[in-house]
Protein backbone atom coordinates (compact mmCIF):
# COMPACT_ATOMS: atom_id res chain seq x y z
CA UNK A 1 0.00 0.00 0.00
CA UNK A 2 3.16 2.69 0.81
CA UNK A 3 4.92 1.34 -2.18
CA UNK A 4 1.43 2.22 -4.57
CA UNK A 5 1.16 5.33 -2.97
CA UNK A 6 4.67 6.77 -3.30
CA UNK A 7 4.33 5.19 -6.92
CA UNK A 8 1.28 7.59 -7.40
CA UNK A 9 3.25 10.77 -5.58
CA UNK A 10 5.84 10.20 -8.39
CA UNK A 11 3.56 9.90 -10.73
CA UNK A 12 2.45 13.45 -9.79
CA UNK A 13 5.37 15.37 -8.89
CA UNK A 14 6.27 15.90 -12.66
CA UNK A 15 3.59 18.22 -13.13
CA UNK A 16 5.73 20.18 -10.32
CA UNK A 17 8.85 20.74 -12.59
CA UNK A 18 8.89 24.37 -14.07
CA UNK A 19 9.08 23.86 -17.80
CA UNK A 20 5.95 20.95 -17.45
CA UNK A 21 4.09 23.38 -15.16
CA UNK A 22 4.18 26.38 -17.98
CA UNK A 23 3.66 23.93 -20.50
CA UNK A 24 0.26 22.74 -18.72
CA UNK A 25 -0.75 26.68 -18.26
CA UNK A 26 -0.72 27.54 -21.90
CA UNK A 27 -2.82 24.47 -23.00
CA UNK A 28 -5.24 25.11 -20.26
CA UNK A 29 -5.33 28.80 -21.32
CA UNK A 30 -6.05 27.58 -24.62
CA UNK A 31 -8.86 25.17 -23.51
CA UNK A 32 -10.61 27.96 -21.95
CA UNK A 33 -10.25 30.14 -25.09
CA UNK A 34 -11.84 27.27 -27.26
CA UNK A 35 -14.47 26.63 -25.01
CA UNK A 36 -15.73 30.41 -24.49
CA UNK A 37 -15.67 29.91 -28.56
CA UNK A 38 -17.03 26.69 -28.64
CA UNK A 39 -20.47 27.19 -25.70
CA UNK A 40 -21.30 30.24 -27.31
CA UNK A 41 -22.69 28.10 -30.42
CA UNK A 42 -24.34 25.19 -27.95
CA UNK A 43 -27.82 25.88 -27.37
CA UNK A 44 -31.71 25.08 -27.72
CA UNK A 45 -31.51 27.61 -30.60
CA UNK A 46 -29.96 26.50 -33.90
CA UNK A 47 -27.98 28.92 -35.01
CA UNK A 48 -24.73 28.36 -36.94
CA UNK A 49 -21.31 29.02 -36.43
CA UNK A 50 -20.45 31.46 -38.83
CA UNK A 51 -23.46 33.83 -38.02
CA UNK A 52 -22.45 33.42 -34.17
CA UNK A 53 -18.97 34.54 -34.69
CA UNK A 54 -20.08 37.45 -37.45
CA UNK A 55 -22.31 38.70 -34.87
CA UNK A 56 -19.30 38.23 -31.91
CA UNK A 57 -16.57 40.32 -34.30
CA UNK A 58 -18.81 42.95 -35.14
CA UNK A 59 -19.85 43.68 -31.95
CA UNK A 60 -16.12 43.66 -30.55
CA UNK A 61 -14.58 45.14 -33.69
CA UNK A 62 -17.48 47.47 -34.88
CA UNK A 63 -16.90 46.24 -38.86
CA UNK A 64 -20.41 46.80 -39.82
CA UNK A 65 -22.95 48.98 -39.78
CA UNK A 66 -25.33 46.23 -41.09
CA UNK A 67 -28.86 46.48 -38.97
CA UNK A 68 -29.49 42.91 -39.43
CA UNK A 69 -26.71 42.03 -37.56
CA UNK A 70 -26.66 44.38 -34.99
CA UNK A 71 -30.41 43.62 -33.78
CA UNK A 72 -33.70 40.71 -34.10
CA UNK A 73 -33.59 37.24 -32.38
CA UNK A 74 -30.54 35.66 -33.31
CA UNK A 75 -28.36 38.57 -32.22
CA UNK A 76 -30.11 38.79 -29.16
CA UNK A 77 -29.67 35.39 -28.67
CA UNK A 78 -25.96 35.34 -29.03
CA UNK A 79 -24.78 38.86 -27.68
CA UNK A 80 -27.48 38.98 -25.03
CA UNK A 81 -28.00 35.60 -23.59
CA UNK A 82 -25.56 33.15 -24.60
CA UNK A 83 -21.93 35.02 -24.65
CA UNK A 84 -23.20 37.42 -21.11
CA UNK A 85 -23.93 33.95 -19.15
CA UNK A 86 -20.55 32.20 -20.56
CA UNK A 87 -18.54 34.89 -19.33
CA UNK A 88 -20.65 35.21 -16.05
CA UNK A 89 -19.82 31.37 -15.82
CA UNK A 90 -16.42 31.93 -16.45
CA UNK A 91 -16.19 34.88 -13.33
CA UNK A 92 -17.59 32.64 -11.23
CA UNK A 93 -15.74 29.71 -11.40
CA UNK A 94 -12.14 31.06 -11.70
CA UNK A 95 -13.43 33.43 -8.26
CA UNK A 96 -15.08 30.35 -6.39
CA UNK A 97 -11.71 27.76 -7.33
CA UNK A 98 -9.20 30.82 -6.19
CA UNK A 99 -11.34 31.93 -2.80
CA UNK A 100 -11.38 28.12 -2.06
CA UNK A 101 -7.84 27.68 -2.34
CA UNK A 102 -7.69 30.87 0.02
CA UNK A 103 -10.46 29.93 2.50
CA UNK A 104 -8.65 26.54 2.74
CA UNK A 105 -5.37 28.45 3.40
CA UNK A 106 -6.85 30.96 5.99
CA UNK A 107 -8.48 28.28 8.28
CA UNK A 108 -6.05 25.02 7.66
CA UNK A 109 -8.78 22.54 6.37
CA UNK A 110 -8.40 20.94 3.43
CA UNK A 111 -12.53 20.24 3.75
CA UNK A 112 -12.94 24.19 3.61
CA UNK A 113 -14.72 25.60 0.90
CA UNK A 114 -16.15 29.77 0.16
CA UNK A 115 -18.88 28.94 1.98
CA UNK A 116 -17.22 27.34 5.20
CA UNK A 117 -17.32 30.54 7.46
CA UNK A 118 -21.17 30.82 7.56
CA UNK A 119 -21.03 33.14 4.45
CA UNK A 120 -23.77 30.88 2.72
CA UNK A 121 -26.17 31.11 5.36
CA UNK A 122 -25.47 34.75 5.54
CA UNK A 123 -26.38 35.16 1.79
CA UNK A 124 -29.19 32.56 2.05
CA UNK A 125 -30.66 34.72 4.99
CA UNK A 126 -30.55 38.02 3.20
CA UNK A 127 -32.24 36.68 -0.12
CA UNK A 128 -34.65 35.14 2.63
CA UNK A 129 -35.71 38.51 3.84
CA UNK A 130 -35.58 40.27 0.71
CA UNK A 131 -38.20 37.62 -0.73
CA UNK A 132 -40.85 37.19 2.64
CA UNK A 133 -40.21 40.78 3.90
CA UNK A 134 -39.24 42.88 0.98
CA UNK A 135 -35.61 43.96 2.25
CA UNK A 136 -34.33 46.07 -0.04
CA UNK A 137 -37.13 46.36 -1.88
CA UNK A 138 -35.26 50.17 -3.25
CA UNK A 139 -32.96 48.15 -5.38
CA UNK A 140 -35.69 46.47 -7.23
CA UNK A 141 -35.03 43.14 -9.69
CA UNK A 142 -32.27 43.15 -7.93
CA UNK A 143 -32.86 43.12 -4.16
CA UNK A 144 -32.18 39.72 -4.05
CA UNK A 145 -29.24 39.64 -5.56
CA UNK A 146 -28.11 42.44 -3.43
CA UNK A 147 -29.61 41.29 0.32
CA UNK A 148 -27.63 38.02 -0.24
CA UNK A 149 -24.28 40.09 -0.83
CA UNK A 150 -25.07 42.04 2.20
CA UNK A 151 -25.73 38.92 4.23
CA UNK A 152 -22.50 37.09 3.16
CA UNK A 153 -20.60 40.52 3.85
CA UNK A 154 -21.98 40.93 7.24
CA UNK A 155 -21.66 37.59 8.34
CA UNK A 156 -18.29 37.55 7.10
CA UNK A 157 -17.48 40.85 9.88
CA UNK A 158 -19.69 39.12 12.63
CA UNK A 159 -17.00 35.74 12.09
CA UNK A 160 -14.09 38.04 12.13
CA UNK A 161 -15.36 40.09 15.16
CA UNK A 162 -16.51 37.12 17.30
CA UNK A 163 -13.24 35.30 16.28
CA UNK A 164 -10.94 38.23 17.80
CA UNK A 165 -13.06 37.87 21.67
CA UNK A 166 -10.86 36.36 24.24
CA UNK A 167 -7.32 37.28 22.15
CA UNK A 168 -6.31 37.31 18.43
CA UNK A 169 -8.32 35.04 15.98
CA UNK A 170 -6.85 31.87 14.57
CA UNK A 171 -8.19 29.26 12.52
CA UNK A 172 -9.85 26.98 14.94
CA UNK A 173 -11.78 30.22 16.13
CA UNK A 174 -12.43 31.65 12.91
CA UNK A 175 -13.97 28.17 12.25
CA UNK A 176 -15.86 27.54 15.05
CA UNK A 177 -17.36 30.79 14.45
CA UNK A 178 -18.27 30.21 10.84
CA UNK A 179 -19.97 27.84 12.00
CA UNK A 180 -22.23 28.76 14.94
CA UNK A 181 -23.01 31.76 12.78
CA UNK A 182 -24.21 29.08 10.09
CA UNK A 183 -26.37 27.40 12.20
CA UNK A 184 -27.89 31.21 13.54
CA UNK A 185 -28.81 32.18 10.18
CA UNK A 186 -29.66 29.17 8.93
CA UNK A 187 -32.63 29.31 11.78
CA UNK A 188 -33.57 32.59 10.74
CA UNK A 189 -34.24 31.81 7.48
CA UNK A 190 -36.28 28.60 8.29
CA UNK A 191 -38.31 30.73 10.64
CA UNK A 192 -38.93 34.00 8.37
CA UNK A 193 -39.89 30.99 5.83
CA UNK A 194 -42.46 29.16 8.36
CA UNK A 195 -44.62 32.60 9.37
CA UNK A 196 -44.17 33.94 5.78
CA UNK A 197 -46.37 30.66 4.51
CA UNK A 198 -45.77 31.72 1.01
CA UNK A 199 -45.59 29.33 -1.55
CA UNK A 200 -44.62 31.48 -4.35
CA UNK A 201 -41.59 32.88 -2.39
CA UNK A 202 -40.74 29.56 -0.80
CA UNK A 203 -40.40 28.69 -4.90
CA UNK A 204 -38.19 31.75 -5.76
CA UNK A 205 -35.91 30.83 -2.07
CA UNK A 206 -35.75 27.33 -3.77
CA UNK A 207 -34.37 28.43 -7.02
CA UNK A 208 -32.20 30.69 -5.66
CA UNK A 209 -30.58 28.50 -3.55
CA UNK A 210 -30.14 25.93 -6.71
CA UNK A 211 -27.51 28.39 -8.39
CA UNK A 212 -27.86 30.00 -11.82
CA UNK A 213 -26.19 32.02 -14.64
CA UNK A 214 -28.85 32.45 -16.67
CA UNK A 215 -29.46 35.82 -15.62
CA UNK A 216 -26.42 37.55 -16.80
CA UNK A 217 -26.61 40.91 -18.15
CA UNK A 218 -23.38 42.47 -19.82
CA UNK A 219 -24.04 45.65 -17.07
CA UNK A 220 -23.39 43.68 -13.75
CA UNK A 221 -20.30 41.47 -15.52
CA UNK A 222 -18.55 44.74 -16.31
CA UNK A 223 -18.93 45.75 -12.40
CA UNK A 224 -18.23 42.22 -11.33
CA UNK A 225 -15.69 40.64 -13.64
CA UNK A 226 -13.10 43.49 -12.92
CA UNK A 227 -13.35 43.07 -9.24
CA UNK A 228 -12.75 39.14 -9.26
CA UNK A 229 -10.12 39.23 -11.79
CA UNK A 230 -8.46 42.09 -9.16
CA UNK A 231 -9.05 39.45 -6.24
CA UNK A 232 -7.23 37.05 -8.08
CA UNK A 233 -4.17 38.50 -9.14
CA UNK A 234 -3.68 39.85 -5.19
CA UNK A 235 -4.30 36.46 -4.06
CA UNK A 236 -1.53 35.50 -6.87
CA UNK A 237 0.89 38.11 -5.10
CA UNK A 238 0.45 36.87 -1.69
CA UNK A 239 1.61 33.14 -2.13
CA UNK A 240 4.38 33.25 0.47
CA UNK A 241 1.77 33.75 2.91
CA UNK A 242 -0.82 31.70 1.95
CA UNK A 243 2.01 29.06 2.03
CA UNK A 244 3.06 30.18 5.60
CA UNK A 245 -0.41 29.86 6.47
CA UNK A 246 -0.37 26.18 5.65
CA UNK A 247 2.50 25.49 8.10
CA UNK A 248 0.51 27.01 10.65
CA UNK A 249 1.51 30.35 13.32
CA UNK A 250 4.18 28.74 15.24
CA UNK A 251 6.31 28.14 12.35
CA UNK A 252 5.03 31.36 10.88
CA UNK A 253 6.20 33.55 13.46
CA UNK A 254 9.50 31.97 14.16
CA UNK A 255 9.74 32.83 10.26
CA UNK A 256 8.82 36.51 11.20
CA UNK A 257 5.71 36.65 9.77
CA UNK A 258 2.40 37.45 12.02
CA UNK A 259 -0.71 35.91 9.91
CA UNK A 260 -3.01 37.59 12.25
CA UNK A 261 -3.42 40.78 10.13
CA UNK A 262 -3.39 38.73 6.50
CA UNK A 263 -6.20 36.43 7.54
CA UNK A 264 -8.40 39.40 8.32
CA UNK A 265 -7.61 41.03 4.87
CA UNK A 266 -7.87 37.82 3.12
CA UNK A 267 -11.21 37.06 4.94
CA UNK A 268 -12.95 40.79 4.21
CA UNK A 269 -11.43 40.17 0.19
CA UNK A 270 -12.95 36.65 0.08
CA UNK A 271 -16.00 37.87 1.43
CA UNK A 272 -16.47 40.51 -0.74
CA UNK A 273 -15.48 37.92 -3.76
CA UNK A 274 -18.15 35.48 -2.41
CA UNK A 275 -20.41 38.81 -2.13
CA UNK A 276 -20.05 39.74 -5.65
CA UNK A 277 -20.34 36.11 -7.00
CA UNK A 278 -23.47 34.96 -4.60
CA UNK A 279 -25.60 38.82 -6.01
CA UNK A 280 -24.66 37.08 -9.95
CA UNK A 281 -25.60 33.83 -10.06
CA UNK A 282 -26.92 32.70 -6.62
CA UNK A 283 -25.59 29.72 -4.43
CA UNK A 284 -23.81 27.15 -6.32
CA UNK A 285 -21.30 25.02 -4.05
CA UNK A 286 -18.70 22.32 -4.55
CA UNK A 287 -16.38 24.41 -7.40
CA UNK A 288 -14.29 25.66 -4.27
CA UNK A 289 -13.66 22.34 -2.97
CA UNK A 290 -13.25 20.36 -5.87
CA UNK A 291 -10.97 22.25 -8.09
CA UNK A 292 -8.81 23.39 -5.38
CA UNK A 293 -8.48 19.59 -4.31
CA UNK A 294 -7.84 18.46 -8.08
CA UNK A 295 -5.00 20.93 -8.62
CA UNK A 296 -3.16 20.32 -5.48
CA UNK A 297 -3.53 16.55 -5.79
CA UNK A 298 -1.55 17.49 -9.21
CA UNK A 299 0.47 20.64 -9.20
CA UNK A 300 1.60 20.18 -5.09
CA UNK A 301 0.67 22.94 -2.50
CA UNK A 302 2.84 25.72 -3.24
CA UNK A 303 0.44 28.68 -4.09
CA UNK A 304 2.33 30.31 -6.63
CA UNK A 305 1.80 27.66 -9.05
CA UNK A 306 -1.75 26.77 -7.92
CA UNK A 307 -3.71 29.78 -7.75
CA UNK A 308 -3.37 30.66 -11.61
CA UNK A 309 -3.80 27.15 -12.54
CA UNK A 310 -7.38 26.84 -10.17
CA UNK A 311 -8.89 30.33 -11.78
CA UNK A 312 -8.39 28.44 -15.21
CA UNK A 313 -9.58 25.53 -14.17
CA UNK A 314 -12.30 26.69 -12.48
CA UNK A 315 -13.47 28.90 -15.57
CA UNK A 316 -13.49 26.00 -17.70
CA UNK A 317 -15.42 23.45 -15.54
CA UNK A 318 -17.94 25.96 -14.79
CA UNK A 319 -18.42 27.14 -18.66
CA UNK A 320 -19.41 23.60 -19.24
CA UNK A 321 -21.50 23.31 -16.54
CA UNK A 322 -23.41 25.37 -18.25
CA UNK A 323 -23.04 24.09 -21.42
CA UNK A 324 -24.89 21.20 -19.71
CA UNK A 325 -27.43 22.23 -17.42
CA UNK A 326 -28.80 24.13 -20.73
CA UNK A 327 -28.41 21.44 -23.66
CA UNK A 328 -28.82 17.95 -21.48
CA UNK A 329 -32.48 18.00 -21.53
CA UNK A 330 -34.27 19.62 -24.90
CA UNK A 331 -36.81 22.28 -23.59
CA UNK A 332 -35.50 22.56 -19.68
CA UNK A 333 -32.98 24.18 -18.01
CA UNK A 334 -31.12 22.63 -15.03
CA UNK A 335 -29.82 24.93 -12.23
CA UNK A 336 -26.20 24.84 -12.33
CA UNK A 337 -25.97 24.33 -9.08
CA UNK A 338 -28.10 21.06 -8.63
CA UNK A 339 -25.63 19.85 -11.70
CA UNK A 340 -22.54 20.33 -10.02
CA UNK A 341 -23.62 18.99 -6.74
CA UNK A 342 -24.75 15.79 -8.44
CA UNK A 343 -21.20 15.52 -10.36
CA UNK A 344 -19.10 17.12 -7.26
CA UNK A 345 -20.19 14.97 -4.72
CA UNK A 346 -19.30 11.80 -5.94
CA UNK A 347 -16.38 13.61 -7.65
CA UNK A 348 -15.05 14.38 -3.88
CA UNK A 349 -15.62 11.39 -2.10
CA UNK A 350 -13.26 9.44 -4.77
CA UNK A 351 -10.17 12.76 -4.46
CA UNK A 352 -11.35 11.55 -0.65
CA UNK A 353 -10.27 8.25 -1.40
CA UNK A 354 -7.47 8.19 -3.59
CA UNK A 355 -6.32 11.68 -1.99
CA UNK A 356 -2.26 11.53 -2.56
CA UNK A 357 -1.34 14.81 -1.77
CA UNK A 358 -0.31 16.79 1.99
CA UNK A 359 -2.23 19.66 2.49
CA UNK A 360 -0.13 21.18 5.00
CA UNK A 361 3.24 22.78 2.92
CA UNK A 362 4.11 19.81 2.02
CA UNK A 363 5.34 20.44 -1.79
Amino acid sequence: MQLQLKTSKEKFNIFKETPIYIGVSVILLILLILSIGFAVTLGSVDISIKEVYKIIFNKLFVLSGNNAINSGPVHDVVWLIRLPRIILALSVGMGLSVVGIVMQAIVKNPLADPYILGISSGASLGATMAIMLGVGAIFGSNSIGIAGFLGALIVSILVLVIANIGGRANSVKLLLGGMALSSICSAFSSFIVYFANDAQGMQKITFWLMGSVAGAKWKDIIFILPIILLGIVFFMTQYRVLNLMLLGDDVAVTLGTDLHKYRHVYLIITSLMIGMLVYSSGMIGFVGLIIPHIVRMIFGTDHKKIIPIAAISGGIFLIWADVLSRTLIDGTEIPIGILISMVGAPCFIWLMIKKTYGFGGKN
